[in-house]
C-alpha cells in the first residue's frame, strides 16, 4: 500500500553532477528515519534539467538502495507523451513499485487529451499509476470528473498526488472515486486537512530533511490521533512555509547544506537563494528544532 509520508528526493550534485553516493547515503538515511516510500525524479529531484540518462540513473540508485524495503514511486512525468511512455518502460524494467506522471505541461490538453494521455500510458505500463495534478505549474486542472473516467476506466490508476491547494476537492474526489483510491497530499501545509478527509500520506518537500518528524506526523494521522499530528504540525509549519519562499528546490537544497546532508548546488536556470531566504531557512529549522 502506497502511504504515509514519502519524500519528493532532491537529486545531489558535486561540480555539476549527479553525486551518487551521497544521493545512495541519503535514501537509506530516509529509510532508516521511516519515512514510508520514495519519490526519485520529481520536481524536487530538479526532474527537468536531468538528462535522459540522468534521470534513468537517479531512478535507478533509488530503486537499489532502497532492495524493496518501501516503495519506490518514479517520476515518469513529460508533457510529451511518447517520452512519458519511455520513462515508465524503464521504471517498471528496473522494478519500481509505481509510477508518479504529472499532467502534461505547457501543451494546455484539454481534459480528453488528458484522459487518452493517461489511457496510453495505461496501455503500456506494468506498475500503477499515480496522476500528479498539480494546476500551478502545468497550467492544466484535471478535473474530478476526468479523474474519476481515468480510475474507472484504466486498471493502471490507482491515485492522484494533489497539489491543488483546495481541500474540498479531496472530499469529492473521495466520494467520486471511494476510499480505494489513493489520494496523497502534494503540499506539506495541506496534507493535515487532507488526511482529516480520508487521505493516504504525503509526497514531501519538508520531509528531505525532517523525515522522522513527518513519518511520526503521518503515523498519528492514520491512528487518527490528530492531536499529536497537530502538535507536529504546528512544530513544521513555519519550515513549511519557508520551503517556498522560493521556488523549489531552492530553500530545501539549502536546508539539506545547512544540515550537512548535500551542498545546496542547482542547475540553471536554478539559482543559489538569496541572503533573506537563507536567513527565513535558518530561522525555521532553528524553530523546528533540527538546527541549533
Amino acid at each position: 500500500m502506497i502511504r504515509g509520508s514519502i519524500p519528493a528526493l532532491i537529486t545531489p550534485f558535486n561540480n555539476g553532477k549527479v553525486d551518487e553516493d551521497t544521493f545512495r547515503e541519503f535514501v537509506n538515511w530516509q529509510i532508516e528515519q521511516g519515512s514510508h516510500g520514495l519519490v526519485p525524479c520529481g520536481t524536487t529531484g530538479e526532474s527537468p534539467t536531468l538528462s535522459h540518462a540522468e534521470h534513468r540513473r537517479v531512478t535507478e540508485i533509488c530503486i537499489e538502495a532502497a532492495a524493496g524495503r518501501v516503495p519506490v514511486i518514479a517520476g515518469c512525468g513529460s508533457n510529451s507523451t511518447e517520452e512519458a511512455v519511455g520513462l515508465i518502460r524503464f521504471a517498471s524494467e528496473a522494478g519500481a513499485d509505481a509510477a508518479l506522471v504529472v499532467t502534461p505541461y505547457y501543451n494546455k490538453p484539454t481534459q480528453e487529451g488528458l484522459f487518452q494521455h493517461f489511457k496510453a500510458l495505461n496501455d503500456i505500463s506494468e506498475i500503477p499509476i499515480i496522476i500528479y495534478n498539480i494546476p500551478p505549474r502545468s497550467v492544466i486542472d484535471m478535473n474530478v470528473n476526468t479523474m474519476a473516467r481515468c480510475f474507472n476506466e484504466l486498471d493502471k490508476v490507482v491515485g492522484v498526488k494533489d497539489a491543488t491547494g483546495d481541500i474540498a476537492r479531496v472530499a469529492l474526489q473521495r466520494v467520486a472515486m471511494g476510499p480505494d483510491f489513493i489520494q496523497l497530499s502534494g503540499e506539506d501545509q495541506t496534507a493535515l486537512g487532507l488526511m482529516v478527509h480520508g487521505g493516504h500520506g504525503c509526497i514531501s518537500v519538508t520531509a528531505n530533511i525532517a523525515p522522522a518528524l513527518l513519518s511520526q506526523f503521518q503515523e498519528a494521522c492514520m491512528a487518527g490521533n490528530y492531536k499529536t499530528a497537530l502538535e507536529i504540525q504546528d512544530r513544521l509549519t513555519v519550515l513549511h512555509d519557508a520551503m517556498f519562499v522560493e521556488a523549489n528546490p531552492g530553500p530545501v537544497k539549502y536546508a539539506a547544506e545547512l544540515l550537512g546532508i548535500c551542498t545546496a548546488e542547482m542547475r540553471l536556470p536554478m539559482v543559489p537563494v538569496s541572503e533573506q531566504t537563507k536567513e527565513i531557512v535558518r530561522e525555521a529549522l532553528t524553530t523546528a528544532g533540527l538546527l541549533d
